[in-house]
């Protein structure tokens, strides 16, 4: 009795320690992935974008079909107005903010829609979220900022940099791209100013609900909480930008923007050359007058005006890839005082061109004339770091998935899930 007693005891002790093991194991490998992290779960109301609308308005009009409260910042005292179909006009009057006839007594005040219904500015653009004026330092103008989530932020970014009839896994690799430039934005520029991004091509394009469609935000949906994170980070949020056109191959972001990433180093991208229309892949020449370019130069850089006047610009250093792109990613300048000075390739472009619709990348060759600078046999349209979306759409309609599209254009990155 003794001996099966105590084999019984084994056999048990063996099954005990069998289970144990098996739910060590699939604990340790059910809960998560090499590529997605799971972080502590958090709502996405609690991810809140100001995006600056307006930075200098004089006044603005404001529309809310819902009742919405009026909270001053300052005091933190909240009072209801009825909402309806016309607008109101809002303006500064003595220093404190005026809507229609009644002031408000305040220098920063938020209109909050009660029942979270989108409201309507100026001409009728519609926006989620709520809407945050603060009087500037002038007195005399206000900036206008919309404070919104941050996936119905993504909904208004998407379909603003990327058209809608794009194939699905293009869309959400757009999606997480961007949401993961915004956080990053967020936290490193956020903090010292009152609003996160501008909603124009300074950082992401943002339309507000005027642009959303079905399929730009199911993308949104289906990528809800995704970010990529680098490990020079510690596997935090690093900054995605993103271009148009990379022209054939996407450059270092150390080469463009200063910073440094491994997660944006250039790839060689054999994708936009085949679905990119040629007026769009290449560019026609551009020509700007000297005089111009230097006020341009001087006026954004006054550390330059010892120079004089800028009267040569030429190429000073060149990434070159294969298939004949060249991208000037630094520029010298010779000035009528003998004196040189030297600007990134980017910094010159949109010191020139502001909009970037003339001179559409630094793909190009700079030759100075004697009264003129001409931008020849350019290339490609944008900065070219990072993902190139017309190479990206390419991707997705051979097959790629938006993980594959991401990890071709930001290699080493890993997505994680902020909730």
């Amino acid at each position: 009795m003794l001996v099966k007693f105590r084999t019984r005891m084994k056999i048990l002790y063996i099954i005990t320690a069998l289970a144990i093991g098996l739910f060590v194991l699939w604990i340790g490998t059910g809960t998560q992935t090499a590529e997605t992290v799971t972080t502590n779960a958090q709502s996405s109301v609690q991810f809140d974008i100001k995006v600056l609308l307006i930075e200098n308005a004089t006044k603005i009009s404001f529309k809310s079909g819902d009742d919405y409260r009026i909270i001053n910042c300052k005091t933190t005292e909240v009072t209801g107005a009825i909402g309806g179909d016309n607008f109101i006009n809002i303006s500064i009057d003595n220093n404190s903010i005026k809507g229609g006839f009644r002031n408000y007594n305040a220098r920063h005040v938020i209109l909050q829609p009660v029942q979270e219904k989108p409201f309507a500015i100026n001409d009728n653009q519609t926006y989620r979220g709520c809407l945050e004026l603060i009087i500037n330092p002038d007195n005399k103008t206000m900036m206008v900022i919309n404070k919104v989530s941050l996936e119905d932020y993504l909904k208004g970014v998407v379909a603003s940099e990327m058209p809608s009839y794009w194939e699905s896994e293009a869309l959400k690799a757009q999606a997480i791209a961007a949401r993961t430039y915004v956080l990053y934005i967020q936290s490193r520029f956020g903090k010292n100013r009152k609003w996160d991004v501008k909603a124009t091509q300074a950082n992401q394009m943002y339309k507000g609900m005027r642009s959303e469609t079905m399929r730009t935000n199911d993308a949104v949906d289906a990528t809800a909480g995704m970010i990529m994170s680098c490990w020079q980070q510690d596997w935090q949020v690093f900054p995605a930008y993103y271009s148009s056109v990379c022209g054939g191959h996407t450059e270092s972001t150390e080469n463009v923007f200063g910073d440094s990433f491994e997660t944006l180093r250039g790839v060689d991208c054999p994708w936009c050359r085949m679905n990119t229309k040629p007026s769009l892949f290449y560019w026609p020449d551009a020509v700007y007058d000297k005089k111009t370019i230097s006020d341009n130069i001087l006026a954004k850089y006054p550390a330059l005006k010892e120079l004089g006047t800028i009267d040569r610009i030429e190429t000073a250093k060149q990434s070159i890839y294969s298939g004949g792109l060249a991208r000037t990613t630094s520029v010298k300048l010779t000035g009528s005082t003998g004196k040189t000075g030297f600007l990134r390739g980017e910094d010159l472009r949109l010191t020139v061109d502001s909009t970037g619709t003339k001179i559409q990348s630094t793909c190009c060759t700079i030759i100075s004339l004697k009264n003129d600078v001409l931008f020849i046999s350019g290339k490609g349209f944008g900065h070219g770091v990072g993902l190139c979306q017309y190479g990206a759409r390419e991707m997705a309609r051979q097959g790629n998935t938006a993980k594959q599209i991401l990890d071709f254009y930001y290699p080493g990155n890993r997505i994680k899930l902020l909730y």
